[in-house]
This record gives structure tokens, sequence and C-alpha cells, in this order.
């Protein structure tokens, strides 16, 4: 394993000095750099795993140099400890606040700062070790997910195709009786719409492009989305609105909000237990809420009195084919609604109501978006 490389920063080169010695014996790497544009440098060529940088520099103080580092992804989590004249708190925390993870003061005491040096690189080795377990589990992840996909896109393929080839036997031999062969020939179509829709939402999974934004009104587009609902599943659902928007105008695409309304809703639809012709009642509710990252968005809460959420696969809800005897989504229409919306800036979550039932929470973007699309036309 390479020796951890250590950046010091300092305009006396007696300080770089005793520090490069001090920490070499340790068996540390130590680059050294006598001001701030020969530090940034030194980190562009290659990140060191922590740098000592000393405040008080002609041309470029330490502060800057810090400043610079943190407006740099590939930098911002480099650790700093600030070296400095200054002992007053005010200093300390300015140093603080522009990314320092630590300070000592001069004169330096080589054994302390050795000390805090091993403390922090001890710190950058766990973090290390946490993101390299935290890549793993994502790819363990991915890759059980590709295999939930590739078992339930097999299992409900060859389900179908089975229907198919069953009813076109019967076409076959029904052949000199109309109605029948209608009927059959009905059935098969049925059939191959399924897996037409299973593709469809297979490539929609896999497009990561934002699709095309014009500009709609809510109370039209939550109205689309349920009229798709119904006209999809053939239901004539109890969906009740409480729209204080209106038709606020949003940046949206069309097709994708009204298809990502419609998989959720027959997802509250499919919650109930009682027999579909019982009332099922589903809420859908709208307010703006402010997102300090992307400014004020479009929430759409869906409620249901359904049987809620199973605890065992709360957290893996929006997986393809997550399903259990207690619970919905089965398929992949909640991966697919997901999927959607964050494609166009959104998000998607599902949880439990103290009250029963299940509750969907839909965040569309709004403030940011549409002044986007108007400086772009302008």
């Amino acid at each position: 394993m390479p020796a951890q490389n250590i950046l010091v920063v300092d305009d006396q080169p007696i300080n770089v000095q005793l520090l490069k010695r001090k920490l070499e014996k340790e068996g540390l790497s130590v680059t050294a750099a006598y001001n701030g544009i020969e530090a940034l440098d030194h980190v562009e060529k290659g990140k060191p795993d922590l740098i000592l940088l000393d405040v008080m520099m002609t041309d470029m103080d330490g502060i800057e140099v810090c400043q610079r580092l943190q407006t740099q992804e590939d930098t911002r989590s480099i650790p700093v400890i600030f070296i400095t004249t200054r002992t007053s708190k005010e200093r300390k925390l300015e140093g603080l606040g522009v990314g320092a993870g630590n300070y000592f003061t001069k004169p330096i005491d080589l054994d302390e700062t050795l000390a805090r040096v091993q403390t922090q690189l001890r710190f950058v080795s766990i973090n290390r070790e946490i993101l390299g377990l935290q890549r793993r589990l994502v790819e363990s992840r991915r890759a059980a997910t590709i295999v939930a996909v590739t078992q339930g896109i097999a299992h409900n393929l060859n389900h179908l195709l089975g229907v198919v080839i069953g009813y076109l036997d019967l076409v076959k031999a029904y052949y000199d009786k109309p109605e029948q062969v209608n009927k059959n020939s009905a059935h098969v179509e049925e059939a191959v719409q399924r897996i037409i829709s299973i593709v469809k939402q297979l490539s929609s999974l896999v497009v990561k492009t934002r699709p095309p934004h014009s500009t709609a009104g809510l109370q039209t587009l939550i109205e689309g989305g349920i009229q798709r609902f119904q006209n999809e599943f053939k239901l004539e659902a109890d969906v009740t609105i409480t729209n204080e928007l209106g038709d606020l105008a949003i940046e949206s695409n069309i097709e994708t909000f009204e298809e990502v309304l419609s998989k959720t809703l027959i997802n509250a639809w499919e919650s109930y237990e009682n027999q579909p012709t019982d009332p099922r009642p589903i809420w859908i509710k709208t307010t703006l809420v402010d997102n300090p990252v992307d400014g004020k968005m479009v929430q759409i809460t869906i409620k249901d009195q359904g049987r809620g959420l199973d605890p065992e696969i709360q957290d893996h809800i929006f997986e393809p084919f997550i399903s259990s005897k207690n619970t919905v989504s089965v398929g992949m229409g909640l991966t697919v609604a997901r999927h959607a919306l964050r494609a166009m800036g959104g998000e998607a979550t599902m949880d439990n109501r103290e009250s029963g039932g299940a509750k969907y929470t839909l965040v569309h973007p709004f403030e940011k978006r549409a002044s986007k699309a108007i400086q772009e036309d302008e």
C-alpha cells in the first residue's frame, strides 16, 4: 500500500523542512509548497491525502487557498489543517468556516502536529473504507436489481406467451366458428399488448435523457393522469382532488406526468382488499414546497385507505417486481414512475399513513425549471 501523501504549505522554508523531516520519519510521503499558487498546482497534479496549510502567506493566504479548494468537487473533500500564528477565536472560526478540519498554532509542536496528522489520516482511511463499502453495496444492489428485472420479465413474458399460444390453439380448433375466433383473437391481442407494455416499461428505465418539456396547467395535468388511469385499466375509480394551486402553469412533459400519476393511482387502487366493485376512495392534494437546492416544487400527495406497506419490503418498494401477498407494487409500475419523475428533476416516495393505508408523494420542479425555460427563451 503506497504511503499517504501530505502537502505542506508554508512560505517559511524552515517550517516546511521541520514538518517534512518529522513526517517522513513516520513513513509518510511529503510534498512541499511555499505559496498558495504553488499549493494549488500540486493539488491539481495529484490529490494529497491531507494538507497542512499556513494561513498567513503573501499573494494568496491560506483562507483563499481553502476557499478555492471548496469550489471544486474533486478537491472539496481533501482534509485541511491550518497552521496559524493567530489565536483569536474569530480567526479560528474563519478557518473552520472555509473548510478546515482542524488547526494548530505556531510555534509548531512537532509531536502534537504528528499526532493530529495521524488522527486525521485515520479518519481519511475510515472514510475511504466506508466509500468503498458503499460502492460495493451499490454494485451488489444493482446486480440484484438486474437479476430481479430479468427474472420478473422472463416470468411475465413466459406466462403471456403461454396465453398467446393457448388462445391461438383455440383459434385453430374453432376456425370454422367466427364468434369463437373473434373472442379468442381478442384475448391474443390483449396478451400481446401487455407484452408490448412490459417492453415499453423496460425501455423507459434505460432512457436517462430529460424528456422535452412544454407549459401545461397543473389541474389539466392531474385530470389527464386520472383519465389515463381510468381508460388504461378500464376503471371508474373514486378520485377526490383538492388542488388549491388551480391550473398553475408548470414546465413538464405531459405524457410522462400523466403516466407517472396513472401508475401511482393504480397502485393505490390495487391496495384495497375489498371487491373491485366496492368503494376504493383515493385522494389527491397539491401544494407548493420550498427545496433549498431546487427552489419551489409542486408536491402532489396521493392517499388511500388500503392495506398499506409491508414493513419487510418498505425500503425496496420502488425496485422492480417487488411484491408480497400483503403489499402492492407488483411489476415495474412504481419503478418506472420514480425513474420518469427523476428524469424530470423530481422525486417519488411512499409511506404508510398513521390512519391506515398508504401515502404517495410526487414532487415536481416548478420555480427553478420555469425560470430556466424563461432564460433560454430570452
